[in-house]
């Protein structure tokens, strides 16, 4: 069994985008852009015998507000880019959804799929959802902590201002 580094998409690997006055997920494929240093962060993660998986909610399928087409043209960009090929998706838009973090059911279906070890697992995110699906999974949570997030500061087991304070922690492992 291989240890993994769960990755949220949106906020840890691209920007979100600011609609309505709120940061959120890109809708279209025009909108989808990498957070610097995700590079690296692949780079080092890997290096240390960590898998990378995406799980990524994204509901606006489920809801009917963006095209499946758009999400594979994101999804094609995380791969030729990054070289991440292990992408779970929650499409659906109510929590009761056992795959939808908060629920931990992406990253049981990825360890089942993929023979990966939860117990020696990170996932990064930036919001509670993402901490909690780790944490319900016995997987060790990293915040990236933003602007939009600082009611959860300090809320997961190690917490970063930066992706390239990630990176560095992750060297540590």
């Amino acid at each position: 069994m291989n240890p993994a580094l769960f990755l949220d998409r949106d906020g840890v690997l691209n920007e979100l985008v600011l609609r309505d006055g709120a940061f959120v997920s890109p809708r279209f494929a025009s909108e989808f852009r990498l957070v610097d240093g995700v590079t690296e962060l692949l780079s080092a993660a890997v290096s240390k015998g960590l898998i990378p998986v995406v799980v990524t909610n994204q509901p606006d399928i489920g809801r009917g507000l963006m095209e499946p087409e758009q999400l594979a043209a994101m999804h094609r960009r995380l791969t030729a880019e990054l070289g991440l090929e292990k992408i779970l998706v929650a499409e659906a838009g109510e929590d009761t959804d056992p795959l939808r973090k908060p629920n931990p059911g992406m990253l049981f279906l990825a360890a089942e799929k993929w023979n990966l070890d939860l117990g020696h697992s990170w996932l990064i995110g930036d919001s509670v959802k993402d901490i909690e699906a780790g944490q319900r999974a016995g997987v060790g949570t990293i915040l990236l902590e933003t602007n939009y997030n600082r009611e959860y500061h300090g809320s997961a087991d190690e917490n970063f201002p930066s992706i390239r304070d990630i990176t560095q922690f992750l060297l540590t492992l």
